[in-house]
């Protein structure tokens, strides 16, 4: 007879729950950017424009940002393993409405599941990496998104080049994808036992605490800098490369944003031991360096150029996140780490959606040669503006 699957799950070893979790935290981030490639697809064949293009993007960033907002406690009250499990549910029926979309609404309703899913699952995941093993974990939470962002958009632009069905193959592997982890969280350990309080626990809270404010103000224009530029690459990234290297293949577009993902995962992964000084000052350097020669590229119809300023971007991408978290976060007071870690998602999906609609109507109005100079300035004067900060007086 079979072990029940409390005995199996005590049985689980900790390094391959570790690498579970892991891998299901890159296959939501790699979900995400599958439809990166395909937006001029999607606008080619349902005729909707750009500004609707940028919608669908924000429309998954905002119904993130309310999932976690409100979920954003909840595995600590139900446990990980539950919270995770509404997430993948959520997130398959979400590849499924990608699946059978036909229009422009049903391609919104799948972006705005996706955002709830990945909501959801997200800080549980964290967690439950965290619980697993507290010496590797907060570093694979930190790249395993990154990797999972850049994978996803490369894998769904060569499918769309060499593959059938280009608009439908990569939903329906990452389907299946998602129902085998389904299947596997019953092998995982829960680490958290279920207590009361869960409906308080929705209530959201977001707050930055007094002491922390003078180090907030100095380093956020990083965060909300690298976020921005992320946003836009997978909002309106694909356009702009269709247009600059005049080749008609989505390859292009998913190795831009794979390119500056993976980058900012190699940047996350070698700034780690770094102080979080040298962190801040290296990022808000490469990130207007990097954004500087992405202008260039678009100003000479260079697709090369283009790639290597995302390329130089991409550590600094990945290294404002990081190196705000890691200012701010310690001097919260006991108690108020949630709320403030609240406020940092907040302005990070905000960053990462408001200037992406923004462009995308910016775009109808003005062209987009022009919203990207528009935009890559306002990337560049953020990122000179924390480096002005972080200089003038240290952060630890």
């Amino acid at each position: 007879m079979a072990p029940p699957d409390s005995a199996r799950a005590e049985n689980a070893p900790a390094p391959r729950q570790l690498a579970f979790y892991t891998l299901v935290v890159v296959a939501f981030l790699a979900a995400s950017s599958v439809p990166t490639p395909l937006y001029p697809l999607y606008q080619a064949n349902w005729q909707f424009s750009t500004p609707m293009l940028t919608l669908a993007f924000a429309l998954y960033m905002f119904t993130l940002l309310l999932a976690l907002l409100t979920t954003g406690k909840l595995s600590e009250y139900l446990g990980r393993r539950p919270v995770i499990l509404l997430g993948l549910g959520i997130e398959t029926a979400a590849m499924l409405c990608f699946l059978v979309a036909q229009d422009l609404g049903i391609l919104l309703l799948a972006r705005a599941l996706q955002g709830l899913a990945t909501g959801i699952a997200t800080s549980a995941l964290g967690a439950a990496i965290i619980d697993t093993d507290h010496q590797r974990g907060p570093i694979l939470a930190s790249v395993a998104p990154l990797v999972g962002m850049g994978l996803g958009a490369l894998g769904s632009g060569l499918l769309v080049d060499v593959a059938p069905y280009p608009m439908r193959l990569g939903f329906l592997l990452m389907t299946g994808i998602f129902v085998w982890q389904l299947i596997g969280l019953r092998g995982t350990r829960e680490s958290v036992a279920p207590r009361s309080g869960a409906l308080v626990s929705l209530k959201p809270t977001a707050r930055i605490p007094v002491p922390v404010r003078p180090t907030f103000l100095r380093v956020i224009p990083a965060c909300i800098a690298s976020w921005s530029l992320g946003g836009f690459s997978l909002s309106l990234g694909p356009v702009l490369a269709k247009q600059v290297s005049g080749i008609e293949t989505a390859l292009i577009g998913g190795a831009m944003v794979c390119l500056l993902s993976l980058m900012g995962a190699a940047g996350v992964w070698r700034l780690r031991r770094k102080e979080t000084r040298h962190i801040l000052l290296l990022s808000s350097t490469l990130l207007p360096l990097g954004v500087s020669i992405v202008l260039l590229g678009v100003m000479t119809d260079s697709i090369v150029t283009l790639l290597l300023g995302f390329g130089i971007a991409g550590p600094g991408f990945g290294g404002g996140f990081m190196g705000a978290m890691r200012a701010i976060m310690p001097l919260a007071p006991d108690g108020e780490r949630a709320s403030l870690m609240a406020v940092l998602y907040v302005v990070s999906y905000l960053s990462a959606s408001l200037p992406a609609l923004v462009a995308g109507f910016a775009t109808q109005q003005f062209g987009l040669e022009p919203t990207v100079y528009g935009l890559g300035g306002y990337v560049i004067l953020l990122a000179l503006l924390a480096l002005w900060g972080v200089s003038r007086q240290r952060v630890e």
